[in-house]
């Protein structure tokens, strides 16, 4: 009886704590966010991020982590309501594998993703995709505001960026693979419930969101 009762404690303890890591990494999205957008010339371009139909914000990924079949990071993301004013709830994501550009051994790596259009934001419904294969991809530029109006910028479903040792910079993503985080979603929305449920709009968000929420409405709100 004993050891049956360690065991249950053990569950439960378990279970608290997965519960507060997805709170504790959506706060981390949210201040990764608000200090990028803060940071004078280095920051994501605003005219982009205002036609961005989504955001991805993957914090403290561990690049000393990255070796072959190693790289892995989670956070979220958030689309634009129904007529372009606001965002959904966030969806729990992962990124796995692929080539980052570059790699700094033992430093936290920040990632940011924006959906440019509507095929990438229906890349974001599926279950899985592949930045350069399923998606296309660019390195996105850095400023303000960019008239960098390349090739790949303007066919590429989505622009990446990553922040380290404070080095802001677009980064190649090329081969990662995006996939939902089911357990994530649960534990936030307290229920089973679909990437594709919560970024189509109409579930609301969760308290733990809203700071995530407030920082791209500062930002971005299409007001």
């Amino acid at each position: 009886m004993t050891w049956k009762i360690l065991a249950l404690f053990s569950a439960g303890a378990m279970l608290v704590c997965a519960e507060s890591d997805a709170a504790k990494r959506l706060d981390a999205a949210a201040q990764a966010f608000r200090e990028v957008m803060d940071t004078p010339d280095k920051t994501i371009p605003q005219d982009l991020l205002n036609k961005a139909h989504c955001v991805v914000v993957i914090p403290g990924l561990k690049t000393g982590a990255f070796i072959v079949g190693g790289k892995y990071g989670k956070g979220f993301v958030a689309c634009r309501k129904a007529g372009g004013v606001g965002w959904t709830g966030p969806a729990a994501v992962r990124v796995e594998g692929g080539s980052f550009g570059f790699q700094i051994g033992g430093t936290e790596t920040d990632l940011f993703m924006l959906v440019m259009n509507d095929g990438g934001m229906k890349r974001l419904l599926t279950s899985k995709f592949t930045l350069g294969g399923d998606a296309s991809a660019a390195a996105g530029p850095v400023g303000r505001e960019t008239q960098a109006q390349t090739d790949a910028m303007m066919t590429a479903e989505i622009l990446t960026w990553s922040r380290a040792k404070g080095l802001f910079a677009g980064i190649s993503l090329q081969g990662a693979t995006l996939r939902t985080d089911e357990d994530w979603d649960k534990e936030l929305y307290g229920r089973p419930i679909t990437n594709r449920e919560i970024l189509r709009g109409g579930i609301a968000a969760p308290p733990a969101a809203a700071r995530f929420e407030a920082e791209l409405n500062k930002y971005s709100s299409r007001k």
